[in-house]
């Protein structure tokens, strides 16, 4: 029987099934390396794969003395409150990955960020990848069934060199008490992409992020993707930005949105600030129970030779397709499920299978629920 991974022995059994639900892997079996942080302590750093680097972001930041042009370089010390607090930190915690130029990763990063008792939580995390590496992370942030009221404070900078590619897939699994801010951005060297994958659909009491990518370099793309559940109680304020700041660069920003009794405010902006541009949004909102969706879809052109788009749509279930399913066999309830799973399975080009998988999972978990 494969063990636990170092430091995650003594996670109880209600908690094990929360990280699950994350995405993360206890014996790291899929996982080419790991970093767990349980509230302020970091209990597990490894990467076993060649030209992939990971350390807690106090030991980076020893070891590298270049490591200071990274940090607080995207995202800025005083941006905001939340920001604030972090930089005041003594002691940082999160964690710094390297990928080497070249480097390539087929099973994935794991980080887990693990709330229990401290009253808020704090990490400082930078990715970056080299020329031409490619990097694949999962990010599993869950509080313990045990934890009543806390906060997670989030920064996090990727850097995707020329030619690279960063794929980040962050799941939530927090309680219906916790306060959720990350505050992070991305800049993307010439012919790079950057890919954000954000699930949500447990109960929350706040979460707000607005991340930014700024495509610098020729020929870089940005891709998006969101799904989130509000059950009653929960607010989620939550978008994404792509500057589209050199020719041929493209960006794309999905999003889907489920209300149950709580409120989803979806914010998306492209800006398209020079020539050879692209950028397409599309907001959906599908309200269950009565709550609130507020699609805030922004395209802002420049210049003459951009091209953007949007598209959004907020509405329930139509009958007529909850009865052209009955009329095939299923019963109302199986009927609503198979449109509800039909309405969250967005398929994500050039998302690894093993993530993708990882996404399904956390849909049909989510599933159990509706």
């Amino acid at each position: 029987m494969q063990k636990d991974i170092s430091g995650t022995e003594g996670i109880r059994p209600e908690d094990r099934a929360r990280l699950a639900e994350a995405g993360l892997e206890l014996d790291a079996l899929n996982r080419c390396g790991s970093f767990f942080q349980i509230d302020q302590k970091i209990v597990h750093t490894s990467c076993m794969e060649e030209g992939i680097e990971m350390y807690p972001i106090a030991e980076a930041l020893r070891r590298f003395s270049w490591m200071g042009e990274y940090a607080w370089n995207l995202v800025s010390r005083d941006k905001d409150d939340i920001t604030r607090y972090v930089a005041a930190q003594e002691e940082p915690k999160g964690y710094v990955i390297i990928a080497r130029k070249g480097s390539r990763n087929v099973m994935p990063l794991q980080a887990c960020l693990f709330l229990e008792h401290v009253p808020i939580q704090h990490v400082h995390n930078i990715i970056i990848a080299e020329e031409g590496a490619e990097l694949h992370l999962i990010t599993g942030c869950a509080s313990s069934h045990r934890t009543d009221i806390g906060a997670h404070y989030g920064v996090t900078e990727f850097y995707v060199g020329k030619n690279a590619r960063i794929t980040t897939t962050m799941i939530h699994k927090w309680g219906e008490q916790i306060d959720v801010f990350p505050r992070s951005a991305a800049r993307v060297e010439e012919g790079g992409t950057f890919l954000s994958n954000y699930i949500a659909m447990s109960p929350v009491k706040h979460v707000q992020m607005y991340p930014v990518a700024d495509l610098a370099g020729r020929g870089a793309v940005a891709r998006f993707h969101s799904i989130v559940v509000a059950p009653a109680g929960s607010h989620l304020d939550l978008g994404s930005r792509v500057l589209l700041s050199a020719p041929e660069t493209n960006a794309e920003i999905i999003s889907r949105s489920i209300t149950r009794g709580g409120t989803v405010i979806a914010r998306s902006h492209i800006r398209g600030g020079t020539e050879e541009t692209r950028g397409h949004i599309e907001c959906k909102g599908l309200i269950l129970e009565d709550g609130i969706i507020h699609a805030i879809p922004e395209i802002e052109g420049r210049v003459t030779g951009t091209e953007l788009s949007h598209e959004a749509a907020v509405g329930k279930i139509a009958r007529d397709e909850i009865e052209y399913l009955m009329a095939r066999g299923l019963d109302e309830e199986e009927a609503t499920a198979t449109i509800i799973r039909g309405f969250l399975d967005v398929r994500i080009a050039g998302l690894p299978a093993v993530l993708q998988k990882q996404i399904d999972a956390a849909i049909d978990a989510a599933e159990q629920g509706f």
